[in-house]
Parts: structure tokens; C-alpha cells; sequence
């Protein structure tokens, strides 16, 4: 009888505990959810508006976002199908769209190709990636803009390629700012 009910009070012992460590678990998980950020970015605007270069461009331009966020385990990028002019950005249209994706942040970016020669359509590989960065309560917090032309100097390339390296240098120094300004944001936490 003794051995029934030691087997029975050993059972119920090791399901509390189970149960114990798996609510552990499930605190620690949930707790690094919070930490995880969510930056929504928008369609750049593109100068000159040309329609056959505004697909090419998205594509490079998100490659580059999604390349340069992997790096960082906290971060999450959310892309929206949307466009906001860059210069006169809605801060409730941000602070909406913020809330319905749950996002901490939002990223207006503007890609400038240089014109080259007389023609209407004849470009320069070479961009200028500009970026803008607002909170969740549509607040303009950073800004900044990076010239493949007078950084890198390279003439050679395909436009793709330069508006990668655009958009790398422009985050990097988007974080570079963020960290001077120490303002209410997670740093960033490479793998």
C-alpha cells in the first residue's frame, strides 16, 4: 500500500514539475518576443519616375534591406507595398500603419539615380539612397542619405549593385546616428 502511494505522490510531483519548467520556458520565449522589432519599410520613392525602372529598383533595394537585417537578431523587417512621398511623410498615416502591423519604427526611403547626358531617359548607374526613420507615434526621428558616386567612386557596375551599396551605407549610418542620438531603441544584436 505504502509503494501505491509513494508511486502516486512520485508521479504527481514530477508533473508539477514538468509543468514548472515548461511555464519557464514559455516566459523566457515570450520575454524575447518583446525584444524582437518590427521596422516597417516602404516602397521607395524613385526620381525620375520612370515605370520600368521602379520594379528593378524595389527588388535590389529590398535584397539589400533583408541582406543587411539578417545580420541583426532582433530586428525584423515588414515590407509595405505602399508609397510615401519622402519629403512630406503623413505622421498619422505612419502612426497607422505602425499600429496595424505592430511595428516600432518606420522607414521612408528615397533612391535618386543622376541623370547623364541630354536625353530624357539616359541615367548613371550611380544613386543616391536617402532614408528616413519615424517611431510608432509617426515622429520623425533620423534622416540620412548616402552618394555611391562620393563614396565609392567606381564607374563601373550594374545599377543594381549600386543601389545595394546605397542602401547599406545609408542604414549604416541611419545606425550611426540612432546611436548618437541615443534615443529609446533597442541596439542592435548581430548573430
Amino acid at each position: 500500500m505504502k509503494k501505491i502511494y509513494f508511486l502516486a505522490f512520485s508521479l504527481v510531483a514530477i508533473f508539477a514539475l514538468k509543468s514548472c519548467a515548461s511555464g519557464k520556458t514559455q516566459t523566457a520565449a515570450s520575454s524575447g518576443d518583446l525584444k524582437i522589432q518590427k521596422i516597417l519599410y516602404f516602397n521607395p520613392e524613385i526620381f525620375p519616375e520612370v515605370e520600368e525602372i521602379k520594379e528593378p529598383t524595389y527588388s535590389a533595394f529590398y535584397s539589400a534591406v533583408s541582406d543587411r537585417i539578417a545580420h541583426f537578431r532582433n530586428y525584423k523587417m515588414l515590407r509595405v507595398d505602399s508609397y510615401l512621398p519622402f519629403d512630406s511623410a503623413d505622421s498619422k498615416l505612419i502612426k497607422e500603419f505602425c499600429e496595424n502591423n505592430n511595428a516600432q519604427f518606420a522607414v521612408i526611403p528615397k533612391v535618386k539615380y543622376f541623370k547623364v547626358g541630354l536625353g530624357k531617359y539616359v541615367f548613371s548607374n550611380q544613386v543616391v539612397v536617402s532614408l528616413k526613420i519615424y517611431d510608432a507615434d509617426g515622429n520623425f526621428i533620423s534622416e540620412t542619405d548616402y552618394d555611391t558616386y562620393k563614396k565609392n567612386a567606381r564607374l563601373l557596375g550594374s545599377a543594381e549593385n549600386f543601389i545595394k551599396i546605397g542602401t547599406v551605407g545609408a542604414m549604416k549610418k541611419l545606425g550611426k546616428n540612432l546611436r548618437t542620438a541615443k534615443k529609446d531603441w533597442q541596439a542592435p544584436v548581430e548573430n
